[in-house]
């Protein structure tokens, strides 16, 4: 018996993750808004947890000169991620009108792990 591969042992590999609809919903979201902007790519590959459904990791990478910056993330953690046409939104665990927000935009992210959602 051989112990299985790391992701990093397969990364030439195509893997395909079975998800649901709502998380395909929100790579596609992901992959439309970085596409056009030079300073942004995103990876996303299977996550540690092999052979599970919707085991999907995503990374954000943004890139202007020597300034670097990144977001990993599941896309399970993902409550919404919309794109406003200027910058990207993504919601992360929200309970009770309280989220976990990233806005990705054409400088850089802006993290805040504490938000307060406004409803009107």
């Amino acid at each position: 018996m051989f112990p299985r591969e790391t992701p990093a042992q397969r990364a030439d590999d195509r893997v395909a993750v079975d998800v649901d609809e709502a998380l395909g919903a929100f790579a596609s979201t992901l992959e439309d808004w970085v596409a056009p902007r030079q300073g942004w790519e995103l990876t996303l590959r299977e996550g540690t947890e092999f052979g599970r459904q919707n085991n999907v990791e995503a990374r954000l990478l943004f890139v202007a000169g020597e300034q670097t910056s990144s977001l990993a993330f599941r896309l399970d953690q993902l409550d919404a991620a919309d794109d406003t046409g200027q910058e990207l939104v993504l919601r992360f665990e929200e309970r009770d009108g309280i989220a976990k927000l990233a806005r990705l935009g054409a400088n850089g992210l802006d993290v805040e792990l504490f938000h307060i959602l406004t409803f009107t």
